[in-house]
This record gives structure tokens, C-alpha cells and sequence, in this order.
């Protein structure tokens, strides 16, 4: 194989994993390096676990990610049909081709008469393989078989395919993450390749699709190593070219337990419902398992690529740190602009009422509340305090309120804000002689401001005062300050 024609074929029985993803990332970047064709296969024979809304959300997650394919289910190709359910009209010819070279045989045991033996196998300690006792069944004896109803899975030859192949019992192969990797084939057993319903198994499949669209390069999870395996012998039984495999290595929780739903977000989507920017997750993303050439790790999915190379992936799990993709997600934020801004954050601002706010407004708001944020979700808990009349106090605030140093602001700054031409670079002003003038009488300033921020906002600590203040208006203002003086009274 001269191009680099690399695939990702994701199972739709769940939303898009953040480890499919770096899968796919990783393809897409070797691709990409090689000047190859990235290929989107769906993988979707297991009909019972199946849903258009996950295949829906491979492509949604994908497309978010800038992920784009070059050929796939949607937009089609030379080797179509790209989604595997459409395809099982495909696979007998290659079945038989398989029967014919005596690299497969027809198997007619039971699911009962399959149990039994491995019950056998675990009693006597022993790990189990198939006993290939159909192996050599006659014509006559198959005749009688299918007249009792039985109709035959078809199961792969493992040591004809070994033994015509190899040299020994032992099967190696370099790949492209871990180096040399070998195998004891006759501990796999034969396995089967096509159902007795006449649907074929994903090791089977997955060949024949890899076969027939020409993958150079196939790279995936350590999970598929034993896999693997058994899918070199069936390219080699057809006379296919062997594409060159690699092998990443997990993505752990950072209890290196395996990544759940209970350590967080695991799927793209909802990493993308959080807030967390797609150029954030693909930069955090390619960290896992890889490291660039300068130690620089902000980086542009171009640049990476430009930088990429599969054998300085990392054979090691690779730990999923919320906090760095939290922090780099932080960045990725502040390097928006505020128009961006503005329209990013308007999905998590919907329980509010912005029609409150004049477009200046709303930018200010902006302005002085992105910095802190890591995820834009943050958002939404932050500015509740710019809406509506009242505000909900918090048990701090509650606490600053209630002291007679924070009565005696409040109702001071009443008396003295009334006269106040109420903009932000007067409001500024203002507010820094209020803190003085209560400096002097011995009150810190922060004390002073804490006062007005809790009977404005509720809260202790927030965005800039001088800002707040412009934004919900005197009125408001006026109002809130009121209130939390009545309500300690």
C-alpha cells in the first residue's frame, strides 16, 4: 500500500467516548502528517444496541472537534457503503472463499453443547479453546446434522492459518506505539467468523472492510491486541496485504481506575454541553499519550499535526487530568474575543432575562466576569446578581450584613450615592473616596466594599463592583441596599 489510508469505526451503542475520540484524533493527525485519506466506517452490526441518535452523535462530536472525513457514511467514496449493516451482502463471498482454501469449516455445536465445555475447561483449571471437533466432520454426518434443524456457524482455522503462514505457533508483529509483540496463537482457539444466522462477527468483518477500502494503518486501543492477532491470519488466509497495526494505551481516571461517568464528563458531547471549547479538548486531548517536540503544549490541531509522529506516542496509559484540561480550557476562554465571547455564552445564560440588559450592558457583563471562568457553563452561576429585582443572599453575605459596621455602610452609602451621577468611570471615583472617608474611621476598605457587594450581589466576592454597580443601575441598587438594611433591622 502506497497511500496512507488511515479509519476510525466507532460502534453507535453509545454517545462519542472521549477516549474514541483521541482514537480518532490520533488517526486523523497520522493522516493528516502523511498527506493520507482519513476514513469514518460505522460499525454497526450489534442492531440490538444500535440508535441513529448515537450514530447522530458520532458525527455531531466529530464535526465539533474538526474531525472532518474524507470518506464515510455521509459523504460517501470510493469503497462505500461506509456503515457495516449495509454491507453483509459483502462478506459470504469471502466466507467462502475461506471454506475453499480450507482455512475455515463449518461448526454445528450447540450454545448448550459450547457451555458445557467450557464448564469442562473451568473445572479442570484450564483456560478454554475450542475443542475443533467439527472440524473433521463428513459430508454424511453434516447431512444429518442440518436434517435434525441445526444450521453451521463457519469458524476460522487457526493453526492451518498459522502453520501455513508461519513458522511456528508464534505470531509477531511490529507495532507502530509498542514495538514487537507476539503471540502463542494456538491459545486462541478457533474462533467464529460468521453466525449461524449468517451475520459475521466483528473480527471477520473488520477485515474484510479493512481489506476492500484499502486501510494502510490501523490505529487503536490496546484493547484490540488480541484481536489483532486473529486478524493478521485472516488477511494473510485471503491473500490480502497486512495493514501496519498500533496500539494506544488507555486513558485512565486520575484514581487510575478506569475513566467513568463517576470521575466526570466522558463523552464529547458532554464536554461540549459544559462549556469546554473544541480546540481546548482536541489541544488537552493530544497530550494524552503524546508530547510535542518542543515542550510548547498550546498548540493549534495544525500544528500538532505538523509535529505528530506515531512512534513518539507514548506505549503507556495516559492519565485524564480534569484539572489541566480545566486550566487549558481557561486559556483557550480568555483567547476569545468579546464578540465571541458574547454570543458563546448566551446558551448558558437563557434562565436570565438579557432583554434586561442594553448591548452595552451585556458586553460590560462580559468584560468583567470571563477571566475567572474555566468551562463557559461557569458562567451562569456567576451573574445572577446582574438580573432581575432581588437577590439571594448567601450564608457569608448573610453573615457581613448583619454586623453594625455593614448597617452603618450601607445606610452611609445611601445618604452619600443619591448624588451620584451613576457611570462607571464616576461610579469609580466615588467609591474610592467612600473607602477612604470609612478608612479613616478606622473601617478597611475591604470591609467597607464587602458591605455593598453582599447587599448588591449576595455574595462576598464576584466581578468588579465599580462595574455591577453601572450595569444593573442606580435604581436597582438603591433597592437592594435598602432591602438588606430592612432586613436587618
Amino acid at each position: 500500500m502506497n497511500e496512507v489510508r488511515v479509519r476510525i469505526a466507532p460502534s453507535p451503542s453509545g454517545n462519542l467516548h472521549i477516549g474514541t475520540a483521541r482514537t480518532a484524533l490520533f488517526n486523523y493527525l497520522f493522516a493528516k502528517k502523511n498527506n493520507g485519506k482519513f476514513v469514518l466506517r460505522i460499525e454497526d452490526t450489534d442492531a440490538d444496541r444500535t440508535s441513529q441518535a448515537y450514530i447522530d452523535n458520532i458525527f455531531d462530536s466529530l464535526k465539533a472537534l474538526g474531525l472532518n472525513w474524507d470518506e464515510g457514511p455521509d459523504v460517501g467514496g470510493p469503497y462505500g457503503p461506509y456503515t457495516q449493516s449495509e454491507r453483509f451482502d459483502i462478506y459470504p463471498k469471502y466466507v467462502q472463499e475461506l471454506l475453499d482454501k480450507g482455512f475455515a469449516y463449518e461448526c454445528f455445536c450447540t450454545p448448550e453443547e459450547l457451555e458445557a465445555e467450557k464448564a469442562e475447561a473451568t473445572k479442570n483449571k484450564k483456560p478454554y479453546v475450542y475443542t475443533k471437533k467439527c472440524e473433521h466432520l463428513t459430508e454424511e454426518e453434516k447431512e444429518k446434522l442440518r436434517a435434525e434443524g441445526r444450521k453451521p456457524a463457519i469458524r476460522f482455522n487457526i493453526a492451518k492459518a498459522q502453520k501455513t503462514f508461519h513458522d511456528s505457533s508464534i505470531l509477531k508483529f511490529d507495532d507502530l506505539v509498542k514495538g514487537e509483540l507476539h503471540m502463542d496463537t494456538s491459545l486462541l482457539g478457533d474462533f467464529v467468523i460468521m453466525k449461524s444466522n449468517g451475520a459475521p462477527t466483528y473480527n471477520f468483518a473488520v477485515v474484510i472492510d479493512d481489506m476492500l477500502m484499502k486501510i494502510s494503518h490501523v490505529i487503536r486501543g490496546e484493547d484490540h491486541i488480541s484481536n489483532t492477532f486473529k486478524q493478521i491470519l485472516i488477511f494473510e488466509a485471503l491473500g490480502a496485504e497486512v495493514p501496519r497495526f498500533g496500539h494506544l494505551g488507555m486513558i485512565l481516571a486520575p484514581d487510575r481506575s478506569k475513566l467513568s461517568k463517576r470521575h466526570g464528563a466522558t463523552a464529547v458531547s458532554e464536554f461540549v454541553e459544559k462549556g469546554y471549547l473544541t480546540n481546548a479538548l482536541i489541544n488537552f486531548v493530544a497530550l494524552l499519550g503524546w508530547s510535542p517536540s518542543d515542550g510548547q503544549e498550546i498548540k493549534t490541531v495544525d500544528e500538532i499535526a505538523a509535529d505528530f509522529r506515531i512512534n513518539e506516542v507514548s506505549s503507556s496509559n495516559s492519565i485524564f487530568e480534569y484539572d489541566k484540561l480545566n486550566w487549558m480550557n481557561g486559556h483557550y476562554i480568555k483567547m476569545l474575543s468579546i464578540p465571541e465571547l458574547k454570543e458563546r455564552l448566551k446558551p448558558y445564560l437563557t434562565k436570565y432575562d438579557l432583554s434586561e440588559l442594553t448591548d452595552e450592558q451585556y458586553t460590560r457583563l462580559v468584560e468583567v466576569t470571563y477571566e475567572p471562568l474555566t468551562v463557559l457553563s461557569d458562567i451562569t452561576d456567576a451573574v445572577p446578581y446582574f438580573f432581575g429585582e432581588n437577590v439571594e443572599i448567601d450564608e457569608k453575605a448573610r453573615e457581613t450584613l448583619d454586623t453594625e459596621t455593614s448597617q452603618d455602610v450601607l445606610k452611609t452609602f445611601i445618604e452619600q450615592a443619591k448624588d451620584w451621577e451613576w457611570t462607571e468611570e464616576n461610579l469609580h471615583e466615588k467609591l474610592e473616596a467612600f473607602r477612604a472617608f470609612y478608612k479613616e474611621k478606622g473601617v478597611k476598605p475591604k470591609i467597607t466594599m464587602w458591605a455593598i457587594r453582599a447587599a448588591v450581589t449576595g455574595r462576598i466576592c464576584g466581578a468588579d463592583m465599580t462595574a455591577i454597580l453601572a450595569i444593573i443601575g442606580k435604581d436597582k441598587t438603591f433597592n437592594r441596599v435598602n432591602s438588606a438594611i430592612k432586613q436587618a433591622v
